[in-house]
């Protein structure tokens, strides 16, 4: 099972721009669909973006798309998201998690991810 590594969260004001980073181990990383989630205190997990494994096709979830940007380096066992414009709303712990599928451009975004990291705070202040 791939281990999943979350970092460049932190404290930012808002209108400014963070990009997290995920780093996968312990299995072939290009053998994984990425997504991003995000969870808010007393909210239910939300799903964020995707990237198929092959990089070709990207899903956002409502109102992200636009501000936020996700992509993946197979190179270098990981994927990244770019967030832009963050808004005070954005604040939550955001996770890694991966998906075993077979079709290299496509992300099953409504089943489960099997593989999950252990999350980065954002935090956007006014």
């Amino acid at each position: 099972q791939v281990q999943l590594i979350e970092s460049g969260g932190g404290l930012v004001q808002a209108g400014g721009s963070l990009r997290l980073s995920c780093t996968a181990s312990g299995g072939i990383f290009s053998n994984y669909a990425m997504g991003w989630f995000r969870q808010a205190p007393g909210k239910e997990r939300e799903f964020v973006a995707a990237v198929s494994r092959s990089g070709s096709m990207t899903y956002y979830g409502d109102s992200l798309k636009g501000r936020f940007t996700i992509s993946r380096d197979n190179a270098k066992n990981s994927v990244y998201l770019q967030m832009n414009s963050l808004k005070p709303e954005d604040t939550a712990v955001y996770y890694c998690a991966a998906q075993t599928i077979s079709d290299s451009n496509t992300v099953n975004i409504k089943t489960d991810f099997g593989s999950w990291g252990q999350g980065t705070q954002v935090t956007v202040s006014l």
